[in-house]
């Protein structure tokens, strides 16, 4: 139980107008005090705006010995929504028979202080206590299910709605709707969407959500088509999917309108929507709007600013992208590491080297953010980038990453050695990669043409040959234009399916001359190599979004 702290208990008993009760006050007085106690009200709040109504239950607890469990579940939802939740499973383990309400409460405080793990392990303990969940408690367990990714028994727990009798409660199709689409599994995400006969704006978030994550841009929106038709207002996380949606298929004017409803809803100071409007703005090749979006926010929050960051390192420009996270700092704003993400990313495209690896050093010591995999993959590019492959190549031995992360770093410092015609650490890299079961396409892609940039055939047909031996092939990069609101999709090298592609290659290769003259070195547009008595055309160059490119000029 919560011991009282003497003084600091009186005076916050005088507070909340409870000094001078009697000890032996009965439940119901109790009862009025919890209810104060759960609502947040300001008397219960020191002199800091702090919550401190443990202070007022450590005054009064300890005359009501055996807990009423109304009482109790009220304290136990106060203590919840203010994030004291060791305090409230001290209080729920002190009741004699904690009810539904009592683990429900419990539980949600724990799927909000991200302990989803606990909050299962209540929803086992409820049986043998003979608790029945209702419907709340179902939906809860589900998103709990969700926060731990743990599919298997969140599809155990849709068996037992379907046979609990709870399929038609929206509260637990709801729940249902957001596991199966935060899992991928869209297919059966739909079927319960279908299946809700008065489907909510949470569903309908959901859904949309799970679309918009997933890649799946156009089914995101058209359902947020058919929403508008309903009697349904949007939320800012419906919304901010949505734009998501648009940034995902590079459609600026749809999202330009998504962008006025958010204002004429009044989402447009929600920090989640405005990030994803930066991202958007970025994507679909408008930074200026993205910069004008972030110029509008009085205060950005960590969001925000780590959004046009990025957007900022992905245009290139760097300047502006090291400014803005002095600004950040400046402001009292504490960087995380999608930040530096931000801002490695920023030095290597603008080739200051020694400023990122100055801000390497500076994560830990000055910001307490530990670097990570994905931020020494990014200064193994930055070194890469800047010819240093010797020192990409030490640090990529002296980095300890596994799984995917091992991939995306080799792989990184595989296209490094290939610019730089450094066949000797392409051909370690390469080797490394070799030791991985999942689709290294794009590492063997860009082993062979390695080779092929310094003349070496031989050894690009032996890639070639690898490559079809474990039945390895690249799926071409898609790049896309919107041009009057009609988006044009192009593949690399599928220079025949491009629109008006004769044209489109004159004007590259035309460029192409016009940067030569000016001393830029690029790789020739076309490479040949002689295999089994054929002339295998070999692109090289021709990137998907070159011909995007040459398409919107």
């Amino acid at each position: 139980m919560v011991e009282g702290r003497g003084e600091e208990v009186v005076g916050c008993l005088e507070e909340v107008g409870l000094l001078g009760a009697e000890i032996g006050d009965d439940v119901g007085d109790n009862k009025e005090r919890g209810k104060k106690l759960d609502k947040g009200d300001d008397r219960s709040r020191g002199g800091r705006g702090r919550w401190q109504g443990w202070r007022v239950h450590a005054s009064w607890a300890p005359s009501t010995l055996h807990y009423n469990a109304a009482t109790a579940n009220h304290l136990i939802a106060a203590y919840a929504r203010h994030h004291q939740t060791p305090h409230a499973h001290q209080l729920f383990d002190e009741i004699p028979q904690p009810n539904v309400i009592s683990f429900t409460s419990l539980m949600t405080s724990y799927n909000v202080t991200n302990r989803p793990d606990m909050a299962l392990r209540l929803f086992g303990r409820m049986p043998a206590l003979g608790v029945r969940p209702n419907s709340f408690t179902v939906a809860t367990a589900i998103a709990a299910c969700s926060r731990v990714g743990d599919v298997h028994s969140g599809v155990n727990l849709h068996a037992l709605v379907e046979t609990g009798g709870l399929r038609d409660d929206v509260v637990v199709s709801t729940a249902l709707v957001g596991f199966y689409a935060k899992a991928n599994y869209l297919v059966e995400a739909r079927k319960m969407f279908d299946g809700m006969e008065c489907g909510n704006v949470v569903s309908w978030g959901a859904m949309i959500s799970g679309y918009a994550q997933s890649g799946d841009g156009r089914s995101a929106i058209l359902l947020f088509s058919e929403f508008l038709g309903r009697d349904l207002r949007a939320n800012h996380f419906m919304l901010s999917s949505v734009v998501n949606a648009c940034a995902s298929m590079g459609r600026l004017g749809l999202g330009k309108s998504i962008h006025g409803k958010v204002v004429r809803c009044w989402h447009e100071g929600n920090e989640v929507i405005e990030g994803a409007l930066i991202d958007m703005y970025t994507k679909c090749g408008c930074f200026e709007y993205a910069r004008k979006v972030f110029d509008r926010i009085v205060n950005p929050s960590l969001v925000v600013f780590t959004s046009i960051i990025v957007a900022a390192a992905k245009y290139g420009l760097a300047k502006l992208a090291l400014d803005l996270f002095d600004e950040m700092v400046e402001k009292g704003v504490k960087p995380n590491e999608v930040t530096f993400l931000g801002v490695l990313h920023a030095c290597s495209h603008g080739g200051l080297v020694d400023v990122g690896l100055g801000y390497l050093d500076s994560m830990n010591r000055l910001y307490g953010v530990v670097p990570g995999a994905k931020h020494y993959t990014c200064v193994v590019d930055m070194l890469g980038r800047a010819g240093r492959l010797d020192q990409a190549y030490e640090m990529s031995k002296n980095i300890e990453v596994t799984g995917d992360d091992e991939l995306m770093l080799w792989s990184t410092l595989l296209s490094a050695s290939r610019i730089h015609s450094r066949l000797d650490v392409a051909a370690e890299a390469g080797e490394r990669l070799k030791e991985f079961n999942t689709d290294v396409a794009g590492a063997y892609m860009a082993m062979k043409n390695a080779y092929v940039s310094v003349g070496e055939w031989e050894g690009a047909m032996q890639v070639r040959s690898e490559m079809r031996r474990r039945g390895i092939r690249k799926e071409p990069g898609c790049s896309w234009v919107e041009i009057k609101d009609v988006p044009y999709v192009f593949r690399a090298g599928d220079v025949e399916k491009c629109s008006r592609g004769s044209e489109v290659m004159a004007l590259l290769r035309d460029l192409e001359v016009k940067m030569e003259g000016r001393g830029y070195v690029t790789g020739s547009t076309k490479r040949y190599l002689i295999e089994e008595g054929k002339e295998l055309d070999v692109t090289i160059g021709v990137h998907s979004e070159m011909l995007a490119i040459g398409f919107g000029l």
